[in-house]
């Protein structure tokens, strides 16, 4: 099996999804009933279709790609070429603010956005997050209102739920399809850094990416993203980045930030599987074990503990690592969240402040001169510009921004996010000693951590 974006399927494999809360049912459970008659099978999404499809639009992104081309007389040479892909979007604003995939609009020259009664408009990129995937345009609507998608709260989402799929698969005008929420909080995707998807049967195709998931009252539940499919044509298996991720992402590019700003916990974290809910005397098991606290960050300053087994974030149950992650990740900045943790047989409840990870955001060094690691641009590990480039925040050391592919270091075979933690057996503490420490050797012994795997390179 594969997943593949909506509209772009993923060089490595992969499937798309989406999550939400998984908890206790909401008293809201007990109004939801089955057809019951003949009568209730004709009932119609109709009135959801048209309150919800004017906010959904076509999103139109244009590159110049260069390839190579065959000339008689001069042999081969650089030929520009247009790549135009289509994907969908949702108008979450009034003023013409608009949410998308990232892999729709990744690298384009130009965006065009088409609405829903064949206006079009010329877009421009606000902000991109390629770690969650979600792309925020804007649109120069003169002054006039848009339609807009409310948020639904996600929390109230139940495996079974009703649900639309808007959006604009393989070029077509917009199309709507109905299914029903499959699963909540699917973490074990791989698709992005803060995987946690809500997984639908309406049939999402390529060109529904960035279209939106609505619940019955016509509410935003996610935006479509990915499916897992082995032909690229959809199977029922669909994944929707959730509402309040869209939310976070959308709050940060208004307010002009340029970057997401994200909550984080500074605590690594297991699930409790069976073998270790028997040793710690667990009747079941449930929740997420804490293995490890960064120092002064928000998990042990609010106090918790390493052996701490957390079982909600802010009233939401979780059950994995990357669940904590979500859920704190998505809270806003400057809110205290509350932490349900089991500690030593008893319950008790903590208060953490949702804050960005510390550290700072030290500059980047490019490195020069004739050593295995000129061509880099590198920069010092602290939790924050870890977390901004999905490196381990826990490492110590120094990281690989980005390679100049004609320098020294990408031609031996470095890779961004490689981490170097040591060299000629001095530990690494930041860029500008790593600069020194080569500046200053002829042979070298690089320490290097990629992927969890550690070696040691010699030059």
């Amino acid at each position: 099996m594969t997943l593949q974006r909506g509209s772009f399927r993923r060089a490595a494999a992969a499937a798309m999804c989406v999550g939400l809360a998984i908890g206790t049912a909401p008293a809201i459970a007990q109004t939801r009933t089955p057809p019951g008659s003949h009568a209730d099978m004709q009932l119609s999404f109709a009135p959801v279709a048209a309150r919800a499809a004017p906010a959904v639009v076509n999103v139109y992104a244009q590159r110049v790609v260069r390839g190579m081309a065959r000339d008689p007389f001069f042999g081969r040479f650089s030929a520009p070429r247009i790549e135009q892909s289509l994907g969908s979007g949702v108008i979450v604003r009034d003023d013409g603010i608009i949410v998308t995939n990232n892999h729709v609009i990744e690298g384009a020259q130009s965006l065009k956005v088409v609405l829903n009664d064949r206006r079009e408009y010329d877009a421009e990129l606000v902000l991109a997050d390629p770690r969650v995937d979600l792309a925020v345009l804007r649109i120069n609507t003169r002054g006039e209102r848009m339609p807009t998608l409310a948020y639904a709260n996600t929390a109230d989402a139940q495996v079974g739920d009703l649900v639309l799929a808007i959006g604009n698969p393989f070029g077509l005008q917009q199309t709507v399809t109905s299914g029903i929420i499959s699963a909540l909080a699917r973490t074990e995707v791989g698709i992005s850094d803060y995987a946690f998807f809500i997984q639908t049967d309406a049939a999402i195709n390529r060109g529904n990416s960035g279209g939106a998931l609505v619940d019955m009252q016509g509410r935003l539940i996610g935006i479509n993203s990915a499916i897992a499919s082995e032909t690229g044509g959809s199977n029922g298996v669909g994944f929707a980045i959730p509402a309040e991720m869209v939310r976070r992402v959308v709050e940060s590019a208004v307010a002009g930030g340029g970057t997401v700003v994200r909550p984080w916990l500074g605590a690594r974290m297991q699930t409790v599987s069976a073998d270790i809910a028997r040793s710690l005397n667990l009747s079941r098991p449930e929740g997420v074990l804490v293995s490890e606290l960064y120092p002064r960050a928000a998990g042990e300053r609010a106090g918790l503990r390493v052996n701490d087994i957390i079982l909600s974030v802010g009233g939401v149950e979780v059950r994995d690592e990357g669940a904590v992650r979500f859920q704190f990740a998505t809270q806003r900045p400057g809110s205290r969240v509350p932490l349900t943790v089991l500690r030593d047989g008893r319950q008790i409840t903590l208060t953490a402040a949702a804050e960005p990870p510390p550290g700072g955001a030290p500059e980047a060094r490019e490195l020069t001169g004739r050593h295995p690691l000129s061509g880099a641009r590198v920069v010092t590990l602290t939790p924050a510009t870890a977390e901004a480039s999905g490196v381990d925040p826990f490492a110590d050391g120094v990281f690989i921004q980005a390679l100049d592919r004609r320098g020294i270091a990408a031609r031996i075979g470095f890779r961004p996010g490689d981490i170097i933690d040591e060299v000629n057996g001095q530990p690494v503490r930041d860029a500008a000693q790593l600069d020194r420490l080569m500046a200053q050797a002829t042979r070298w012994v690089i320490g290097v951590e990629r992927n969890g795997q550690r070696a040691e390179l010699r030059f």
